[in-house]
């Protein structure tokens, strides 16, 4: 099996990395690909572009780097589209991993979404382009499917990987020196 995986931040590729690890206990043989950084690599992803590319913040640090992006994009859904993987996965990154989603659903590649958008929060309009973007989204917190079910994409429950990294019981005195 292949897929491909997009991170597009330092979180994401923790995200990616425990995604990844994973897989690998249930598909031990399956390639990864794509955008990711140290973690990621370090799982044996074979990182085209690093995440670093994709983290940009802010209006104008946005819009000074938009075309870069642009082109990152184009060259993205065009190796993703040769490479024909048997998923593609972005995780969180929802400004540029949408768009790339919905062109290659578009090209009939499977594709999923990890890290739900907080359509529950703000931007509740944005479930619209994920609907058209992708067949699945996977969700860190269980309140997050119920938000789905009144739209045509399925959305999965996974937990979040750091809940089990945090414990229940934090001792206060070391926490607070």
């Amino acid at each position: 099996m292949v897929i491909v995986l997009v991170a597009g931040e330092a979180s994401g590729d923790q995200l990616g990395a425990a995604l990844i690890r994973a897989i690998r206990l249930k598909e031990p043989d399956t390639r990864f690909a794509g955008i990711g950084g140290p973690l990621m690599k370090a799982e044996g992803c074979d990182c085209w572009w690093d995440t670093g590319e994709l983290s940009v913040m802010g209006l104008f640090e946005v819009v000074s780097h938009l075309p870069r992006l642009l082109k990152l994009r184009r060259q993205l859904v065009k190796k993703v589209v040769a490479h024909q993987p048997d998923v593609f996965i972005g995780i969180d990154a929802p400004d540029f991993n949408l768009g790339v989603e919905k062109r290659l659903k578009a090209a009939s590649i499977p594709v999923i979404h990890y890290v739900s958008p907080t359509i529950w929060a703000w931007r509740s309009g944005r479930v619209k382009t994920i609907t058209e973007s992708t067949e699945r989204v996977m969700c860190l917190f269980p309140f997050e499917p119920a938000c789905y079910e009144q739209y045509p994409v399925a959305a999965d429950y996974t937990g979040h990987p750091m809940a089990d990294e945090i414990p229940l019981q934090v001792n206060a005195e070391p926490a607070r020196s």
